[in-house]
């Protein structure tokens, strides 16, 4: 199995090659403490999904992001690529098995945030009537909440330049979904590092809203109502949201990304943003592995192993041209990824070198400008 080593490193204006970084966690199991390996961090593995996944040790990244191959709408040429199943029941089972391996390799508290679109069926072989969605994404996450995943958000990625259709008997397709699926109900999400602006300084008169329905819980309101206990609040206090922003919402609107590579199905830099910044820690103890936290505006270690640490890591199973890797970076993340074509794995090497290189030269302009 062929490993391509990258590396990152630790001085951010500084974009020459260094060694791979390893690191080790300790285990307190048994009568002596021992270190297990975890893998280099910032490297392509180059292998089937299945394969480099359980290369990997269990719950050693903080986070998932990727976006696998849609159901018969690309031919990667490759053998045994995902996606090129004869039918979407088998493709499904497919993704399911690759899903277990990721919640193997992901931490307890870690998020998964999966990029999937849906297939339009020509023929009844193919798992639907010809014409008909083929409902790949909603077959996927059913069978992932019967496996314990909890399905946290569907965020809309609306594309104000989405690909133009000829059909004539139905819409064009112009948005994609975004899910967030965790494993334990308590897991890492810094909502405050990706609120927005409020678009409004005015708030309602408190009266106003207490009048609507007197204080009291609507009438027709169902057991699982949610209730807007915290704007009334603010508003109460004279505020008109939350002092550090708003939540952005699950509708993102961003532009698809032109891209002049081999590589023809890269989701843009920007819809994987928010997930790096909100979901990978900044900083997690480089010995038990435990996220640092924010106190006032200092991170600081959660444990009492010492002061060692290391960036959080995101994992990109389906690599591609490397955008996971080209956001994590700029942010300040680790990241692994794992590819199954050459072609492509040599792809995102290339564009992740050039990233740094571009990164490394605005950022030693910006501190000769400062000096």
């Amino acid at each position: 199995m062929n490993i391509t080593s990258l590396t990152v490193s630790d001085d951010r204006l500084s974009w020459r090659s260094l060694q791979p970084r390893s690191y080790f966690r300790t285990s307190n199991e048994g009568p002596a403490t021992r270190q297990s390996p975890i893998v280099p961090r910032n490297r392509v593995i180059v292998a089937d999904v299945l394969a480099g996944l359980r290369r990997l040790p269990s719950a050693s990244v903080d986070c998932v992001i990727t976006s696998p191959p849609y159901f018969l709408l690309r031919d990667y040429h490759v053998a045994e690529q995902v996606g090129a199943e004869a039918a979407v029941t088998d493709y499904v089972a497919r993704m399911l098995d690759v899903c277990n391996e990721i919640a193997r390799v992901m931490k307890p508290e870690g998020t998964f945030w999966l990029n999937l679109g849906d297939s339009y069926s020509r023929h009844m072989r193919y798992g639907a009537s010809p014409k008909s969605l083929l409902l790949a994404p909603e077959r996927i996450l059913i069978g992932l909440a019967e496996r314990g995943w909890i399905v946290r958000n569907k965020v809309v990625w609306a594309k104000p330049n989405p690909m133009p259709s000829s059909v004539g008997d139905r819409l064009t397709c112009t948005w994609e979904p975004l899910y967030l699926l965790v494993r334990s109900e308590q897991y890492f999400f810094d909502l405050d590092a990706i609120r927005q602006p409020h678009t409004t300084t005015r708030t309602p008169a408190l009266g106003t809203l207490q009048a609507k329905y007197g204080g009291k819980r609507p009438s027709w309101a169902g057991p699982l109502a949610g209730a807007n206990d915290g704007l009334t609040r603010a508003q109460a206090e004279g505020r008109v949201g939350h002092p550090l922003g708003k939540n952005p919402g699950d509708v993102w609107t961003i532009a698809t990304a032109g891209f002049r590579g081999a590589h023809f199905a890269t989701f843009p830099a920007r819809l994987i943003e928010r997930p790096i910044i909100a979901a990978v820690p900044e900083r997690v103890c480089a010995i038990c592995g435990r996220r640092w936290q924010r106190a006032d505006a200092a991170l600081c270690p959660t444990c009492a192993c010492g002061i060692e640490w290391r960036p959080g890591a995101v994992l990109d199973p389906f690599m591609g041209a490397g955008t996971v890797a080209i956001v994590a970076e700029q942010h300040g993340r680790d990241w692994i990824g794992i590819e199954l074509n050459p072609e492509y794995a040599r792809l995102a090497e290339q564009r992740i070198k050039e990233a740094r290189l571009a990164r490394g030269e605005e950022e030693l302009q910006t501190a000769a400008v400062a000096a």
